[in-house]
């Protein structure tokens, strides 16, 4: 027996470890399919808010799901119907209008545009700073034109693939939305009976501020995207479609979207032959007058019913969220914060406070 006894451990602890690699890596081989599985979670919640109002109204839970269901396929194909060939074609014309640009001009020839126009906006930059940059900038475009071609490439695969992925996601939000009450059944009854009561309080409270944060956030888009395509096309900004779905797209971000989708409207607005400063400084002052209005007026409406989650955590849970899974990652963890912070504030608190 003694000699069976270390033989015998260091057997159990070898299966062990093995069997977590290969937990490990069926998780990192099945990351893909976690991710949409994860993301049809996180619209449904958002979509379950719809889905309670419309119960309200006195419908069956079959026919609000329903309701709710077709809406947003609905919306959907109306967007597609309406939006996504006015940026076809303005996408079309843009990158016609890139290939005129860069077709009639050897790179010199080019270049040496440019450099006038950035002196002619940045009319301090000594001409010797502009040169040298310049001259590199040729020079890393004669080295890795192949790299940036293939970079291309992997881009449209990149698309594919997302829209792909998209419609993978939409299949599961529609049967994750129309199965919520029975998943969360499913999960309660794996709670003892004599916590069950708070497990369902608690997990109510946090599945309801998810809805409404996802639903505040979406709004916040929309609500960007249209102002954005209206006011764009006022000012004869270059393809205002194409724009506002970019700021409608980059509104969903918390904390840095709207910011970063102006910054891109406004350089755009900048680009020699498509727009020009006067039109780009008046985006500029209207983008900074809109952020101001939407963070101290608009936002504080709209998410008055999700958890109020301090500036603080946000940043860090933002950065956290977009370094552990990128863009979505981004998009997920203010609500994740949120939920962390109720159960913080009415799990961990009042058991640190009965001691």
């Amino acid at each position: 027996m003694k000699f069976n006894n270390p033989f015998r451990t260091a057997f159990v602890a070898t299966l062990g470890v093995g069997l977590g690699l290969l937990l490990i890596g069926s998780i990192q081989t099945l990351s893909t399919i976690l991710l949409y599985i994860g993301t049809a979670l996180f619209l449904s919640l958002g979509l379950e808010p719809i889905v309670a109002w419309l119960e309200r109204l006195r419908l069956p839970r079959w026919a609000a799901v329903l309701v709710t269901i077709l809406g947003v396929l609905a919306a959907f194909a109306g967007i597609v119907l309406l939006v996504v060939p006015i940026i076809v074609d303005q996408i079309s014309q843009l990158v016609g209008a890139i290939g005129d640009f860069v077709g009639s001009r050897t790179l010199p020839q080019f270049l040496d545009e440019v450099s006038g126009w950035l002196q002619a906006l940045f009319p301090g930059l000594p001409p010797e700073f502009l040169d040298e940059a310049l001259a590199n900038l040729q020079d890393w475009l004669l080295d890795n034109w192949g790299s940036i071609t293939g970079g291309v490439i992997n881009v449209g695969l990149a698309v594919a693939s997302g829209l792909f992925g998209a419609f993978i996601v939409l299949i599961l939000t529609i049967y994750f939305t129309a199965s919520t009450p029975a998943l969360k059944r499913a999960v309660y009854q794996l709670v003892p009976a004599s916590r069950r009561d708070r497990f369902i309080d608690l997990s109510e409270q946090i599945s309801d501020s998810v809805g409404y944060y996802v639903m505040g956030q979406v709004s916040l888009g929309l609500i960007n995207g249209v102002l954005s395509a209206v006011f764009l096309s006022i000012i004869n900004a270059p393809f205002p479609a194409v724009l506002a779905v970019v700021a409608f797209f980059f509104s969903l971000i918390p904390l840095v979207g709207t910011l970063t989708g102006s910054t891109i409207i406004v350089l755009t607005c900048l680009v020699p032959g498509l727009g020009s400063p006067t039109t780009a400084l008046i985006a500029a002052i209207y983008y900074l007058i809109y952020m101001q209005i939407e963070a101290y007026i608009v936002s504080p409406r709209i998410m008055s019913r999700a958890v109020a989650v301090p500036g603080g955590v946000v940043v860090v849970a933002a950065l956290a969220g977009g370094s552990l899974l990128g863009l979505l990652g981004a998009l997920i963890a203010i609500p994740v914060a949120a939920s962390i912070l109720i159960i913080y504030r009415q799990v961990v608190i009042p058991r640190q406070n009965e001691r």
